[in-house]
């Protein structure tokens, strides 16, 4: 017998509330990271008891559909969440994963990368949302691992032929000019959370003695983000409207691709081996850096 209301109309089961939650997933119009509306504002709509509710959450939440699930606020749509499964451009991808990392208590960001750029850029969504009372972690700690200023980079560099010491060094300056300026507004706006939140920040850069030829983004020992620094040869200018041809790297609109330890033992493994790599370089060749 199908469950009525008092009125006679079909009451919605917890099955076809999931099913109508999860088809908006797949629609895309709740998208990775994205809240659900509250319990009770999701059975006002479905004409339904709380209980109700949660039950379907609870379906979502075992096909793995949503994430962060706790009684203080809704849940988030999982970064795995059909629509939302297919690698991105870095600069797309990364940001709804940092907000899905910071809705954690703890914090544990670790990063390997050339500048630190698009990390910079992908924090301002949930240091907004940090800003605006939506979430708000007990610490937050970053560890960036950057080129050391003393290498010779692979890239960017001029091309060899026709290039003078002179183009190198105004290359490498160039280079290093912005992975500091970076690394400065990335701390600057991290540890600016201590005074106006009380948020426990602490933010370390390490320097490599090599060129990373990818970028890795390690959240909460939990998922591993890897994208490629795709290599070109192009002109740019590089110093009052002087242009050179040089071997330059593109990093914000590589794809970008994500490995969960839930996921399985294959991701699992790729995580936890990405882990010790990242801590076996900052706990041996790699040296104190010092952005100026």
């Amino acid at each position: 017998m199908a469950d009525t209301t008092l009125n006679g109309s079909r009451r919605r089961g917890p099955q076809e509330i999931a099913d109508d939650l999860r088809e908006r997933i797949r629609a895309g119009e709740l998208r990775a990271g994205d809240r659900l509306p509250t319990q009770a504002m999701l059975a006002e709509e479905f004409g339904v008891e709380r209980g109700t509710v949660r039950q379907a959450l609870q379906l979502l939440q075992t096909d793995g559909l949503l994430s962060n699930i706790s009684k203080g606020s809704p849940p988030r749509i999982a970064s795995s969440a059909p629509g939302g499964d297919q690698p991105q451009p870095t600069m797309v991808g990364l940001a709804p994963r940092l907000v899905e990392a910071f809705d954690a208590p703890h914090v544990r960001i670790d990063a390997v990368c050339m500048t630190s750029e698009t990390l910079m850029l992908a924090l301002g969504e949930p240091l907004r949302l940090i800003h605006e009372g939506r979430m708000r972690p007990e610490s937050i700690d970053v560890r960036i691992l950057l080129p050391s200023r003393d290498i010779d980079l692979a890239f960017p560099v001029p091309v060899a032929d026709g290039s003078s010491a002179t183009d190198e060094e105004t290359v490498h300056r160039r280079w290093l000019a912005t992975r500091n300026a970076q690394g400065q507004v990335l701390r600057h706006n991290l540890r600016s959370l201590r005074s106006s939140h009380g948020i426990d920040v602490h933010v370390t850069f390490r320097a490599l003695p090599f060129t990373p030829p990818v970028k890795l983004y390690l959240l909460n020992d939990a998922e591993a983000l890897l994208s490629y620094y795709m290599v070109t040869r192009r002109e740019e200018e590089i110093d009052s409207g002087t242009k050179l041809e040089m071997y330059a790297a593109t990093g914000t609109q590589a794809l970008l691709f994500s490995f969960e330890k839930r996921a399985g033992h294959r991701d699992r493994a790729f995580v936890e081996e990405s882990q010790k790599w990242f801590t076996a370089l900052w706990e041996t060749i790699t040296s104190d850096l010092t952005l100026s």
